[in-house]
């Protein structure tokens, strides 16, 4: 094995973004994420406060989105969205651009778009994630997205919502990593199911995966591994 459990458990953002999911159902799932020493929690936006108090003293970061899922806030909005998140404790955001204006290529809309809500959350010492919504979108706005994030400092790239059309695609990401240069990481959203599913990402230079299905895919890998070290020879 290349890998160690926590190699595998820190790229995983758990997400709890179902607009179903109840008050009980939100902190059973931060509590899965602590069991299983996850990078972040990504929460629904009233609950990122208690979210961040289960996480408290642990190395799992709280996350919440921003602009979410469609990106057509107003900057001004997405920023005030961005403040609060900090103020409850949010270490982690993921902001979805303003689709129609990358679709209409108002490139300098979108990168003001993005840079205000980076300036804000690095000032606050959180990291930003970048939603394209690929589904969307040609390869040509893709890369131009990779390049702007590049030029305002966001922290990741990131596919997509997980509540569009499709999600993240091998072709995606490959070419987000390849147009983004190495110190923005490039983060899967929509599709990434199974460990199988994990791995192949990380073996493109993906760093960090949103999942719904974190236990079962953290429990196949403690699994795989203790299988390589029964197998070991003595």
């Amino acid at each position: 094995m290349d890998y160690s459990y926590l190699d595998i458990a820190k790229m995983i953002d758990h997400s709890l973004l179902n607009p179903s999911l109840t008050d009980r159902e939100l902190e059973a799932g931060c509590r899965v994420a602590l069991q299983y020493d996850v990078a972040s929690v990504c929460v629904k936006p009233y609950y990122l406060a208690r979210c961040a108090e289960l996480l408290a003293g642990s190395h799992v970061a709280a996350g919440t989105v921003i602009g979410f899922p469609h990106g057509g806030h107003t900057t001004a909005v997405k920023v005030a969205e961005a403040e609060k998140a900090l103020l409850d404790g949010g270490a982690e955001l993921d902001m979805v651009v303003n689709i129609g204006k990358v679709l209409s290529e108002d490139w300098t809309y979108v990168r003001q778009d993005i840079q205000a809500v980076v300036a804000l959350t690095h000032s606050g010492g959180g990291l930003v994630k970048v939603i394209f919504e690929n589904s969307y979108l040609q390869d040509l706005h893709k890369i131009r997205l990779c390049e702007i994030c590049a030029e305002v400092g966001a922290d990741f790239v990131k596919t997509s919502t997980g509540y569009s059309s499709g999600g993240a695609t091998i072709a995606d990401l490959k070419l987000m990593r390849k147009h983004s240069p190495a110190h923005i990481r490039v983060k899967a959203a929509g599709g990434i199911r199974t460990l199988d599913a994990l791995l192949e990402v990380r073996a493109i230079g993906v760093a960090r995966s949103g999942a719904t299905r974190t236990a079962e895919m953290l429990n196949e890998c403690k699994r795989r591994l203790e299988k390589a070290v029964q197998e070991q020879p003595l």
